[in-house]
């Protein structure tokens, strides 16, 4: 019971600051998808780097465990989903998190949003068997660097933890080095 309150009570926090950082306004994503305002972009990355760094960070140290953590499997299927998504997120402005964020901040368009995910997902698996078979749900489970700890094969030689390091400071360096906006004027959009 303890795990299912701690997971609502960072869920809720989690969505709240996604609301905060405008993740839940599909008028935000679409001007980072176009290009015209990266506010939304350069906070990801800052999130992804350095989430990363103090989680590798905190392996080397052995204050977090790492090796623990689920690896997604590298399959065509995995790719295939991955555009699917990508696609989806630019044509909603959503994607799973931050339409539940925009459900939850009270947006009526997120619940469309949320019943054609679900549909997606039930006619997935009404299609598994056709998908299994095609032999595109098949692969292996690859990190770039070796995990201490993981049992997972590497792509490299390199250490999982320097790796990751640097790859959250790349990130890092990324948002900080990125302009306000690549292109265009960032056109005013309505308030709803």
């Amino acid at each position: 019971m303890t795990s299912i309150l701690l997971a609502v009570v960072i869920g809720a926090a989690f969505g709240a600051v996604l609301d905060r950082i405008g993740a839940t306004n599909p008028n935000w994503i679409g001007r980072m998808l176009n290009l015209t305002n990266l506010h939304l972009m350069k906070t990801i990355l800052l999130a992804i780097g350095t989430g990363s760094v103090l989680m590798f960070g905190g392996q080397m140290l052995g204050l977090v465990d790492v090796g623990h953590m689920s690896v997604k499997t590298a399959y065509a299927g995995v790719f295939i989903g991955g555009l699917l998504l990508g696609a989806g997120w630019a044509a909603s402005g959503y994607c799973p998190g931050t339409g539940l964020g925009a459900a939850a901040a009270g947006r009526k368009d997120a619940w469309f949003f949320i019943a054609g995910g679900l549909v997606g997902a039930a006619a997935y698996m009404v299609s598994y068997p056709m998908w299994k078979a095609s032999g595109l749900l098949e692969g292996e489970k690859l990190t770039i660097g070796a995990v201490p700890g993981a049992k997972y094969d590497a792509l490299t030689g390199l250490s999982g933890d320097l790796v990751g390091i640097v790859l959250g400071l790349i990130f890092v360096a990324v948002a900080f080095a990125l302009p306000e906006r690549l292109r265009g004027q960032e056109v005013a959009v309505p308030a709803e």
